[in-house]
């Protein structure tokens, strides 16, 4: 029996996020939502495609009027304004009207294309988020959020545009690399840092389960990261207050991301990007150094960075001040109050930015 949350939105019921160990009952969600009179479009990358599409396909062939799906190269690079205008094309090529539906099976790539696709394709066409790696079913395919990056600068271009469901189906996280797998956990880390101290201790409890990818454990799992989440979308849709609190981790982080030039995964530049913030938080003497050195090394057993090599902390200063998050051109900056308690501040100045990646920045004995 399939477990589900219900996300709401203006206080009234919007979408379910469905949470299974198989594809089986997507098709009769699908049905339920939409009846069989639709075309359903399954947009996915050419690494998903090969393991996933041709069951999605056949799941969904009796309930629907017809199923086609748009593959493109998988890779982050491919997130642009490029593969959406190619989505674009497909879906006019195949005759889709405002009445069909898009589903997003895959990654945070995927999911966040599909997603701004659906907002403006016809000026809005309902779609269903069906993500298959950790780091989507954790964080990107819950709360409308989609966009793509421009000119390297990661989700420049974007709009708000909630599912019509989210189906999680965990089984699928047995085929995910190491790498990938535990880069989905930097967000699940970060829910219980910003608003669930339980949760976080729940975490550090089960880390072998975890590790081991127990099924039972996992759907646990999944359902309170979710929850956190839920809470935090519900109150904030569009990020006008509280909602800026899921960026814990990721004005810096995301500052790496793009001085990698997205060598490495969202999730360890994440993983760094909350170790810094976390630095931050000791120095305003609000953690205890205690806590920091905590939250920094419970990083390590799920295989995410602590510090990083080769980066100039000016550089990662400049590329924290193009974030999307600036205000006014002040840095709109999450830090901790204590764990299971995160705030908004205005107040990190520059220095403390070069010190955090000092802190990160790994430099070998005798240098």
């Amino acid at each position: 029996m399939a477990e589900r949350i219900n996300i709401l939105y203006e206080k009234k019921p919007c979408y379910d996020i469905v949470f299974d160990t198989g594809f089986a009952a997507l098709s009769e969600e699908m049905n339920a939502l939409f009846g069989k009179e639709r075309k359903i479009c399954i947009i996915t990358d050419s690494n998903v495609a090969k393991l996933y599409l041709e069951a999605v396909k056949e799941n969904l062939k009796d309930v629907a009027k017809d199923v086609v799906s748009f593959v493109f190269t998988a890779g982050e690079e491919q997130k642009n304004l490029d593969t959406v205008k190619s989505a674009y094309e497909f879906l006019i090529r195949e005759k889709f009207d405002r009445k069909d539906v898009l589903l997003a099976l895959g990654g945070g790539v995927v999911g966040d294309i599909t997603g701004f696709v659906a907002a403006t394709y016809l000026r809005g066409i309902d779609f269903v988020q069906v993500p298959t790696t950790l780091l989507s079913q954790a964080d990107s395919s819950i709360g409308g959020k989609t966009g793509v990056d421009f000119n390297g600068f990661k989700n420049m271009v974007g709009a708000f545009k909630m599912p019509k469901l989210v189906y999680m189906n965990v089984s699928v996280l047995k085929t995910l690399d190491e790498r990938q797998y535990y880069s989905g956990f930097a967000e699940i880390m970060k829910h219980g840092l910003i608003k669930n101290t339980s949760f976080y201790e729940w975490l550090l409890d089960n880390m072998y389960e975890i590790c081991d990818r127990d099924e039972e454990v996992l759907l646990k799992m999944l359902m309170q990261s979710c929850m956190v989440k839920k809470l935090v979308v519900e109150k904030d849709p569009t990020e006008q207050g509280e909602r800026a609190l899921l960026n814990f981790g990721h004005t810096i982080g995301h500052a790496i991301e793009k001085a990698s030039d997205f060598k490495m995964t969202h999730g360890e530049c994440v993983a760094l990007g909350c170790v810094a913030a976390a630095f931050i938080s000791w120095k305003h003497n609000w953690l205890s150094m205690e806590e920091y050195y905590e939250i920094r090394d419970m990083f390590v057993p799920f295989n995410l960075p602590i510090s990083i090599e080769n980066i100039d902390p000016e550089e990662i200063l400049k590329l924290t001040k193009s974030d999307k998050k600036m205000e006014n051109g002040t840095i709109k900056f999450i830090l901790l109050k204590k764990v299971g308690k995160a705030v908004i501040d205005y107040n990190v100045t520059d220095e403390d930015i070069i010190n955090a990646v000092k802190e990160i920045l790994y430099i070998e004995d005798g240098e």
